[in-house]
């Protein structure tokens, strides 16, 4: 088996740790959570992982050594993962510190040309899909994926009340509609005003006059309407009298 000399030694740690920088310093510059010094140090502790095992003898192979770096970096990028609401931050970041220990690696391996290769590779990555991703996001979607907020006005009477509010939950519940809010008035002792709040997906208007039409026929609905509520013309506005 061979050993590596000093001077091997020195060289693949050397790129190691300066492929894991490269891609540090894009990440620093974005002001990312793992930066300059992280991503060095990924790259560096792979680097050295690997080196171990061909400088000391009878400990492994570089196969090996390899698959117990990887799963390590995932618990380190576990670490940068934070949930954000709804959504999830920290997933580029935990990707780059896995790239940088597979740059590492690679260095550490003698594979001095294709640790530089697989750096310029996460490198275009971050620095060239950067702006394509942001276009995609920014491009207009098709009138199916549009998602408009409407608010649906119901004033029946106080016995429909219940009925009312069920048949409305249920109208809506075939199609990709999601109710954001549903509030009841009671201005008299005869009267119930129903108020829901939509979030529509796809042909809003097309949803809502279904609905006014299987409303309206029912008993007690004494007035029915709807309107956008993000700036539409008073003409989107339908109004259906029992």
């Amino acid at each position: 088996m061979h050993t590596v000399t000093i001077t091997e030694f020195l060289v693949r740690l050397a790129v190691g740790v300066s492929c894991g920088a490269l891609i540090g310093v894009e990440r620093q510059w974005r002001a990312r959570m793992a930066g300059l010094r992280t991503n060095a140090l990924v790259a560096t502790g792979a680097t050295l992982f690997v080196l171990y095992s061909e400088a000391i003898p009878n400990t492994g192979n570089n196969t090996q050594v390899a698959a117990y770096v990887v799963s390590g970096i995932g618990f380190l990028g576990g670490g940068v993962i934070l949930r954000d609401g709804a959504g999830v931050r920290g997933l580029n970041t935990a990707a780059t510190l896995w790239c940088s220990a597979a740059v590492g690696v690679l260095a550490a391996s003698g594979r001095i040309a294709l640790a530089f290769i697989g750096t310029a590779a996460v490198l275009a990555v971050h620095l060239m899909l950067r702006p394509v991703g942001r276009l995609i996001d920014h491009a207009p979607q098709g009138e199916g994926d549009a998602v408009t907020h409407a608010t649906v006005h119901v004033v029946c009477d106080r016995a429909a009340e219940t009925g009312t509010r069920a048949l409305l939950v249920q109208a809506l519940a075939p199609n990709d509609t999601l109710i954001l809010g549903l509030s009841v008035h009671r201005p008299d002792e005869d009267t119930a005003r129903l108020e829901a709040s939509l979030a529509v997906t796809g042909p809003a208007g097309q949803v809502l006059e279904q609905l006014v039409a299987r409303l309206s026929p029912t008993p007690g609905v004494r007035d029915l309407h709807w309107h956008l509520t993000e700036g539409g013309p008073e003409e989107n506005e339908r109004r259906a009298s029992s």
